[in-house]
């Protein structure tokens, strides 16, 4: 993406009204797209700059105008970020999202994400804007530059590859985060008989470390080989200790913010399916936790 154009000293009040409102619908379109909070707002602010040089008179709606600015914005920039994926250490998870408790009517979690980055980047589209965002299927053609059926096809491709990572058990919002401090004080503590009585048998876990932070090279497949590799991690827990900060919903799923014993903040996402968990998603890589240690 080319460098955004600089800022003017002062910014045209009708610029600045009409965009404030569609702030946080286009951020949450640019960091489903993308997977990076830094980029999405990287994007979003190069879409209000476009804003305001563009004939702000003649556009009809602007909240057409500037999805259509960072949907394609968003395209261009996935074309790197594809090679940057590629060659990353590691297990890739998008950078994770804190609240204290998830967007209702949103089933965009955690896991269908990593689904979305298999997709290719107009079918990511396609998919976004028609079955999350609700578009008819002429405006997502107009957005994307393709025609309505082109569109329905990449929407239906889309839908075939993430239909099995739709969450299929909503889990009561108090009932997941008490689950989820559970999950903190067993694994913290060593008590693996507390915290085997939660996993699924067929439990993955998942840590992104991006080479920048210890973490498994692979995801770890099972009940059986997560709790031996929580078994040696409590012994480093008790030994040099980890804080919890809070319980919160992290990318649509229950989890907790912990901050490690050299500082650095940590998450982790717990995927819950019938009362068990059966995936464990951390991020450990620090590039990806900046905006949350504040």
């Amino acid at each position: 993406m080319d460098a955004p154009a600089p800022i003017p000293c002062e910014l045209p009040e009708d610029a600045v009204s009409s965009f404030a409102p569609l702030r946080p619908k286009l951020t949450r379109l640019a960091y489903r797209m993308l997977g990076s909070v830094a980029d999405a707002e990287d994007v979003v602010q190069e879409a209000f700059l476009r804003w305001m040089g563009a004939d702000r008179a003649a556009v009809a709606v602007p909240e057409a105008f500037l999805r259509r600015t960072i949907t394609r914005l968003c395209l261009d920039q996935l074309k790197s970020a594809r090679h940057r994926r590629e060659t990353y250490i590691g297990p890739w998870l998008p950078e994770p999202v804190v609240a204290a408790e998830p967007e209702p009517d949103d089933d965009v979690t955690l896991p269908l994400m990593l689904a979305l980055e298999r997709l290719s980047p107009l079918e990511r589209a396609a998919f976004l804007l028609h079955d999350v965002f609700g578009l008819p299927f002429d405006e997502v053609a107009a957005t994307i530059g393709r025609d309505a059926a082109a569109c329905r096809q990449l929407a239906a491709r889309a839908r075939t590859h993430v239909r099995a990572e739709r969450p299929r058990f909503k889990v009561e919002q108090q009932r997941g985060l008490a689950l989820a401090e559970a999950f903190f004080h067993a694994s913290r503590s060593g008590d693996m008989e507390t915290l085997g009585a939660m996993l699924a048998e067929d439990v993955t876990s998942h840590a992104d470390g991006g080479g920048k932070r210890p973490a498994a090279p692979a995801p770890i497949l099972g009940r059986d080989h997560v709790l031996k590799i929580h078994k040696a991690l409590g012994i480093l827990f008790r030994k040099y200790g980890s804080t919890l900060l809070r319980t919160a919903y992290i990318n649509g799923l229950p989890g907790f913010v912990t901050r490690e014993a050299d500082g650095v903040i940590q998450t982790t996402a717990l995927e819950v399916e019938e009362g068990r968990v059966t995936a464990i998603y951390v991020v450990r890589n620090p590039d990806k936790l900046g905006h949350l240690d504040g």
